[in-house]
């Protein structure tokens, strides 16, 4: 299927899709709707077992489209705006197949929260973080006032919110934003290669193990602790248990059939 603001394409099991909506791939209602629309086909698509998400020219995503939002009326039209940004974000991060954030550039306002929707988060040296909202009398719409907060900590998200300064990618690998910074030329080969390990490994476990620290992450321990219970005595009566451990035990590559 072909998209106009994304270029999306797969090899070995990994997707990759590229926003490409010049100059600075700025988030508008088309885009997002055509959003909503490339990750639903990832996510019906059983041939894909990771998903990488990057950004093309020298901006990830660089925001929302101001103008778009200058026409926002009433409460009601920017409440509804908000809770389809949440929704559509919200199904990125509820997908049992891993996405991969490849940050490759300027990554702010909504760009970041989409980027904070992903699971896995890698950028380039060059790559800027931040909320920019409060510096035209305005707050993250799009789940920047939760995600971020919870991320690197309340005083730390609070800050960032309530100031609108951008952070250098080393700094937001500092504060746990990034799992890891590469050269600007590395980047999609590391991502990629995040990508492959993960999917070189049985989907049964992988979807179990996104499932319990998802649905455990906004209990209490005692109750993510029972999720999590759960999920493992269910892996236990799958082949790909019984080929795993039967691999290790004969030093051996396990050879997962995703069963």
């Amino acid at each position: 299927m072909t998209y106009q603001f994304f270029k999306v394409s797969t090899e070995d099991g990994i997707g990759k899709v590229v926003i490409d909506n010049p100059p600075a791939n700025a988030l508008n209602s088309k885009v997002i709707q055509e959003l909503d629309s490339v990750f639903s086909g990832l996510a019906a698509d059983n041939n894909i077992r990771a998903i990488i998400f990057t950004g093309a020219g020298n901006f990830f995503i660089a925001g929302a489209d101001i103008r778009e939002i200058s026409k926002i009326s009433s409460s009601k039209e920017g409440e509804e705006l908000a809770r389809h940004g949440h929704s559509i974000l919200g199904k990125i991060e509820q997908m049992d197949k891993p996405v991969i954030a490849a940050i490759n550039g300027h990554c702010l306002g909504g760009g970041l929260e989409l980027a904070m929707a992903c699971h896995i988060r890698i950028a380039a040296e060059r790559a800027r973080f931040g909320l920019p909202e409060i510096n035209l009398g305005i707050i993250p719409g799009f789940g920047g006032t939760q995600r971020l907060p919870r991320l690197v900590g309340p005083s730390r998200g609070i800050e960032m919110i309530l100031t609108g300064d951008m952070i250098s990618a080393q700094e937001a690998r500092s504060i746990g934003l990034l799992s890891r910074v590469t050269p600007d030329q590395d980047l999609i080969r590391e991502a990629t290669g995040v990508a492959k390990k993960i999917s070189s490994k049985g989907m049964v476990a992988v979807r179990s193990a996104m499932r319990s620290i998802r649905e455990g992450y906004r209990v209490s321990l005692e109750e993510g602790l029972a999720i999590e219970s759960v999920y493992f005595g269910s892996i236990c009566e799958t082949e790909d248990m019984r080929e795993g451990l039967g691999a290790f035990i004969e030093k051996r590559q396990p050879r997962f059939k995703d069963r």
